[in-house]
């Protein structure tokens, strides 16, 4: 196992922020709302569906079948065609273990690189390719990292001066060697392609610097970078550009790359993780609930919630056993939810909140809201501060 070392900038680098150095510029313009110092969440430990569905099909191309994979939290059909689901990072590494054990690793790398055509990526590919210089659309993709990786264990920093622009991915994840020298392999091969597409000529890195061991024959690798300078065994994982490569204005269309940008935090904003079963069983329920309150009941059934899990009722209860709650515990707590958030953002009657919450009269209601908060009804209406006392984690509404 070998893991990446954050990187130390070089000399000559005036500016520092949000984990990119450069030279002697400014902060990137195109960011919203509080400008660079805008917090995004970024999940760790998951990352986009967008990936998850690229590595689901490089693996079978590699004729890695689903049946090995589709069990795993996150691979539901339409958590994969959803964009604002994000899927556990361990469900991804078990695909490139998957394919790590069909060929050697530095061939999945390239495998993946191929299958890893512009906007298979979704809006990070955009982010890179569309902004008014490749370092500034470098800067933007580094900074929402998590739009396309997690966060939680991967990154990206820059370092630059008058010549060189280098770009470090530095990795934290607990991976075996074989994984974390496909997947370090693969992440510096994005950038030749989309920096090439980006200033419609071909972009050459100077050199290309692996955090892994040397394969017998490498050539794969040199066509994968366009370059024999590669090194092996590096201390970090990195691919270094020439800095007049990467500052000259390229074409894009003006406002676009603030309006991609913009997109991404609203994704991130908006993402919905699925860490682990019991929060793929949680957006399930949900979407049950859903359903149900469009047939004109208010409580998702145990049938509805296992169908949306293609399992049967008794393996979800037993699965629920394992997680240490039940369907029950569950039920209860998406009642809570829904309740307290009706109340604080409704001006419904409270009957009606009763009703659609699925209480038999609003005085049941009243109870269970001083048996959650401690207090009446009456001071949680209106109130958007209010919170869910002892919510279970991801529990956000999706529908």
């Amino acid at each position: 196992m070998t893991l990446d070392r954050t990187p130390r900038p070089t000399k000559g680098l005036t500016c520092h922020q949000q984990g990119l150095t450069y030279l002697d510029d400014p902060p990137h313009p195109h960011t919203s709302g509080g400008g660079p110092d805008l917090r995004l969440p970024d999940f760790p430990g998951t990352i986009p569906a967008a990936f998850t569905r690229l590595n689901s099909t490089a693996a079978a191309r590699l004729g890695v079948g689903p049946e090995e994979y589709a069990h795993l939290a996150g691979m539901a059909p339409r958590h994969l065609t959803g964009d604002r689901y994000r899927t556990p990072a361990s469900t991804n590494v078990r695909i490139w273990e998957l394919m790590t054990l069909r060929a050697p690793w530095h061939e999945v790398s390239v495998h993946m690189a191929h299958q890893s055509t512009l906007g298979t990526l979704g809006v990070w590919d955009y982010l890179l390719t569309q902004a008014p210089t490749p370092l500034e659309g470098l800067r933007d993709a580094a900074r929402l990292v998590a739009t396309v990786a997690d966060a939680g264990t991967e990154a990206l920093h820059v370092e630059a001066d008058e010549r060189y622009i280098t770009l470090n991915h530095v990795s934290a994840a607990d991976l075996t060697d074989e994984i974390a020298s496909a997947i370090r392999a693969y992440s510096l091969s994005l950038f030749r392609p989309r920096f090439s597409e980006s200033r419609r000529r071909a972009v050459t890195p100077v050199r290309v610097t692996l955090a892994a061991r040397a394969p017998r024959s490498h050539q794969s690798l040199v066509e994968l970078y366009g370059t024999r300078e590669i090194d092996f065994a590096g201390p970090v994982n990195s691919i270094t550009f020439a800095t007049a490569d990467l500052i000259a204005p390229q074409p894009h269309a003006p406002g676009l790359s603030a309006l991609l940008v913009g997109h991404a935090e609203r994704l991130l904003a908006e993402a919905v993780p699925l860490r682990d079963w019991l929060d793929t069983f949680r957006v399930a329920l949900r979407a049950a609930q859903s359903a149900q309150s469009a047939e004109g009941a208010e409580t998702p059934t145990l049938r509805a919630t296992a169908r949306q899990m293609n399992l049967g009722t008794r393996t979800l209860q037993r699965r629920l056993e394992e997680h240490r709650t039940t369907w029950s515990e569950e039920i209860q707590s998406l009642r809570r939810e829904r309740t307290l958030r009706l109340l604080a953002s409704t001006g419904l009657p409270l009957d009606a909140v009763a009703r659609r919450a699925g209480y038999a009269d609003a005085g049941g209601m009243r109870r269970a809201v001083r048996r959650w908060t401690g207090r009446p009804v009456a001071s949680l209406r209106a109130r958007e501060d209010v919170r869910v006392p002892d919510e279970p984690p991801n529990a956000r509404s999706v529908v």
